[in-house]
């Protein structure tokens, strides 16, 4: 070091001084919004609101405990930045897959099938094909598969009974290549006015292409007006992420029936497209 002159020195340390300081500061525009907070639960309310009361066990009981990551970045499942970062204010805590298939209503499917899984209530893990298969858990369980047989999905026993976690995932992966949009919201009731929205609802349009949202949490003020907060996962498959309001930059909750249409960052849906689950 005795060879190193002093000017260059400091120049050395000024400048390692400043990268870092540079990329602390990146750093924490990226962990923005969601490092203030650790599940769904705890995003900040728009002010004189207050979270609605919710059933313990509920469907959205659970959702408010979801844990949301520190990096605010959207991922795609092939470890891809998604290219448009402008749709999330917080990305949840749950894996996307190295796989396409975990796109807009396997993201419903995925959450809704997670809760009923963390509840042992396993007969209700059950969807549809779009062809009209009942894809259920129990079967799955005691080594049923869907294989494709003359264009249509058959229930067959051909596989090893199974259970736990990994025997779960491998079940979703056949769900997510079979269902979609169009069979997720038949499996839906209809909810009929905008004020009757609860958390767990989905706003969902069956269809090619058709998309489907997910109402994360409810909040109310003192004069009975009601806000959600919305998530989605979309194409190609992505990180489920609660999504920012478009109309509303200060905070990331949806009024009920502000518009006649509910306008989200990439889809825009009818109130009558609100369903859910029976």
């Amino acid at each position: 070091m005795k060879y190193f002159p002093w000017a260059s020195m400091v120049m050395f340390v000024s400048g390692a001084s400043l990268l870092f300081w540079h990329y602390l500061e990146a750093r924490s525009l990226q962990l923005s919004p969601a490092m203030r907070y650790e599940t769904v639960g705890q995003i900040p309310l728009p002010a004189g609101y207050k979270r609605v009361s919710l059933e313990a066990g509920s469907f959205g009981a659970w959702l408010r405990g979801v844990h949301v990551k520190t990096n605010n970045t959207v991922y795609l499942y092939n470890g891809e930045r998604k290219p448009n970062q402008s749709a999330q204010f917080a990305v949840l805590d749950v894996s996307v897959g190295k796989k396409d298939l975990q796109q807009c209503a396997d993201a419903v499917i995925r959450l809704y099938a997670e809760y009923m899984y963390a509840s042992q209530r396993y007969t209700r893990i059950a969807f549809h094909a779009t062809d009209g298969t009942l894809m259920d858990y129990s079967s799955w369980m005691n080594g049923y598969r869907f294989p494709v047989k003359h264009g249509r999905l058959q229930r067959q026993l051909t596989g090893m009974a199974c259970q736990g976690k990994d025997c779960f995932y491998q079940y979703l992966q056949t769900v997510f290549s079979y269902a979609g949009t169009l069979s997720l919201s038949k499996e839906l009731a209809a909810v009929d006015a905008p004020a009757d929205i609860q958390a767990g609802d989905v706003f969902i349009r069956g269809g090619s292409p058709g998309h489907a949202v997910l109402v994360m949490d409810m909040a109310v003020n003192a004069a009975g007006q009601k806000v959600f907060l919305l998530a989605q996962s979309y194409m190609p498959a992505q990180d489920i992420h609660i999504l920012k309001n478009p109309v509303n930059s200060s905070h990331p909750w949806y009024n009920v029936g502000a518009d006649k249409l509910l306008t989200t960052p990439e889809w825009i849906f009818r109130w009558e497209e609100l369903m859910r689950f029976r």
